[in-house]
């Protein structure tokens, strides 16, 4: 993913939620209607990043199954039907700063929204919200239909 693709970039976050399903489908076709291409962007973590953590931790076996699930998410959401080229990325670290560094340069990033509000937000921290307020590129937060 370069910022200095002649392309225009189409930037999602991909994390197996219905809401990162149609935020898949609404950067595919934005994409076609730019003539660009969609860099969709995982993060993952290992289980040690949250404090869980077995006498061994094989990090090569966590990177296995989040590149396996990642996969498999794609083409669950994409099928065979891909109408622009899509770039898959796996990054680990903090989905919030993956994706705000892969949108550097990106005509739009695009990211679900699991639609968590008020207290619980307050708890858990959201994505999606610091996305649109860090973002150097306009960010479309989309909901599940």
């Amino acid at each position: 993913m370069d910022a200095n693709d002649s392309v225009p970039r189409v930037v999602v976050g991909v994390d197996g939620s219905p809401s990162s399903h149609a935020a898949m489908r609404w950067a595919i076709r934005h994409a076609k209607l730019l003539g660009g291409v969609v860099d969709a962007v995982g993060a993952w973590e290992p289980p040690s990043r949250f404090g869980w953590s077995a006498p061994v931790v094989d990090m090569s076996l966590d990177r296995e199954v989040a590149e396996r699930r990642f996969s498999d998410e794609l083409d669950t959401v994409l099928g065979a039907d891909r109408p622009v080229e899509v770039r898959p990325s796996l990054v680990m670290g903090d989905a919030s700063d993956v994706l705000l560094e892969a949108s550097r340069g990106a005509e739009v990033l695009v990211v679900g929204s699991h639609g968590h509000g008020g207290f619980t937000r307050a708890l858990l921290g959201s994505v999606s919200t610091r996305c649109a307020q860090h973002a150097t590129c306009p960010v479309v937060i989309v909901r599940a239909q």
